[in-house]
Parts: structure tokens; C-alpha cells; sequence
């Protein structure tokens, strides 16, 4: 079997049909890990690509046709993978049914950590959408890099943060894990955790989170669909508290939610 899978509409996608995608920007995705043919939090993931669809195209297709897309890809490859479903148009043809890609590779867990995190001021367009086309998120991550940082967390004009370049950001009080309040993409990992703290009775709050709020705070994290949790050390100029029980909490979370086959 071929490790490498690139599927559209549930068949293998040929040169011919990649093509177009490779130069356009208007398409939308979801990531996950897949392991032993199964995923965690498949609903969010459905529901994402559906909601995109909606706002993006006006459209969407059922859930169960891109279950079998999923599942088509997940047969012709290994059990644990990574997986991307995007999601886009056929250029001018307003109403027109979208197409899927799927495409899998390695399956990934993120960096070790801890992080630093430079801070940016970015505010990204329809930031409830994961969409494609993005560019200043990896400038800012280059800019991070270039000035001594692993990343890059992001405030909106008001100087609240939201996110970063490609995960959400979890903080520690020291009883309640806090979320930043501010326009930003709900990550799918960050939806698993929230809902089984809930589960485990672990006190969360939502609230604006400025530079001048992190003194304060007691530990730090950034989650995406590789890991629910790395430990961040450092954002701008300010050191967070090593907080080992708050990650051991946030992958405790993270593990109680059932895997699934599509």
C-alpha cells in the first residue's frame, strides 16, 4: 500500500485535477491524526467542514458523503496517519457542488517544547474559518524565528490575545485553565479538551488575556491537531511558571475522548 494518499471526491486525484488546486487560494481544510483507523472528535471535524462549506460556497455536502471519502482514503494507506480534508469550488461556477481532497502522510505529535512566542499584532480574515491562502501567518512565523523565537502569538487591536500561527493558546490560573476571548479559530483539539474538562469537572473561564495579564497567570500552552498540549516558557518578554500538572491535565483531557472510524 502506498503511504501517501491524495484522494478527490474518493478516488485517486490525478495531475490534471491537483493542478488547479495547487494555484488556487479559496478553499477551506480540517487536520487530524488518525490512528488505527480512527479519530478523535470526528463530529467537530464534520461540523467544521460543514459550517465552511456554508459560509465559503453557500453549500455544503452531507456528512456521511464525507465520512466515505475519509474512509476510502484511511483503506488505502496505513492505520496511523495525517490526514487533510480540504474542501474547495470549481472556480466560476457559483452554486456548484464542492469537491473534497483528502490526502494523508506521517502521522505527527509536534515539537517537545517548551516554547517562546513572540507577539504579533494579527487579526486573520474570518478567523471562525480554517481556511487556505494565508500567508502572513508563515511570515510571522519566519519573523519569530529570525528575532530568536519558536513562534509567533497573536493580539488583536485591542492588544487581546487570540492565537497563534497554527495553534490556540491555553492558559493556567492555577485552579481554572482560562481561554483567550477574542475572534479567532475554535481548533477542534481545543473543542476535545474543552468538553472533557467539562466532563472531569475542571473549572474553565473565557476571558481577555493581554501582555499585561500574563505575569500573573500560572503556566502556559498551545494545542493543535498534532498534540493537546506543548508547555510555552516565554511570550514576548514575559517567563510562565513551568506548570507540568496543567499539561498532564490538558493530555488527560485530551485522552479520555473516544476514537472513532469514520
Amino acid at each position: 500500500m502506498s503511504f501517501y494518499v491524495a484522494h478527490r471526491n474518493g478516488r485517486p486525484a490525478t495531475a490534471e485535477e491537483l493542478t488547479p488546486l495547487a494555484f488556487a487560494g479559496y478553499a477551506h481544510f480540517t487536520a487530524m491524526q488518525v490512528r488505527g483507523g480512527r479519530v478523535r472528535g470526528l463530529d467537530l471535524h464534520l461540523d467544521r467542514l460543514r459550517s465552511a462549506s456554508v459560509e465559503l460556497f453557500g453549500r455544503a455536502l452531507p456528512d456521511d458523503r464525507v465520512q466515505s471519502f475519509l474512509r476510502t482514503a484511511l483503506a488505502a494507506g496505513p492505520e496511523d496517519v495525517s490526514l487533510t480534508a480540504t474542501v474547495s469550488s470549481p472556480a466560476g461556477q457559483p452554486g456548484a457542488e464542492p469537491d473534497v481532497l483528502v490526502r494523508t502522510g506521517p502521522p505527527a505529535t509536534g515539537p517537545a517544547g517548551p516554547l517562546t512566542l513572540a507577539i504579533s499584532e494579527h487579526e486573520r480574515f474570518l478567523p471562525a474559518v480554517k481556511h487556505v491562502g494565508e500567508p502572513a501567518k508563515t511570515y510571522l512565523f519566519r519573523q519569530a524565528l529570525a528575532g530568536g523565537a519558536d513562534d509567533a502569538a497573536f493580539v488583536d487591536r485591542r492588544g487581546r490575545f487570540s492565537e497563534a500561527t497554527i495553534w490556540n493558546l491555553a492558559f493556567w490560573d492555577g485552579t481554572a485553565v482560562v481561554w483567550p476571548e477574542a475572534p479567532m479559530l475554535r481548533g477542534t483539539t481545543m473543542g476535545i479538551v474543552a468538553r472533557q474538562l467539562d466532563r472531569l469537572g475542571v473549572a474553565q473561564h473565557v476571558r481577555e488575556i493581554t501582555e499585561a495579564d500574563l505575569p500573573a497567570l500560572a503556566g502556559g500552552a498551545v494545542m493543535n491537531s498534532w498534540t493537546p498540549g506543548v508547555a510555552v516558557r516565554r511570550i514576548g518578554s514575559v517567563e510562565l511558571p513551568e506548570a507540568p500538572s496543567f499539561l498532564a491535565l490538558l493530555h488527560r483531557a485530551y485522552g479520555e475522548e473516544p476514537l472513532t472510524a469514520p
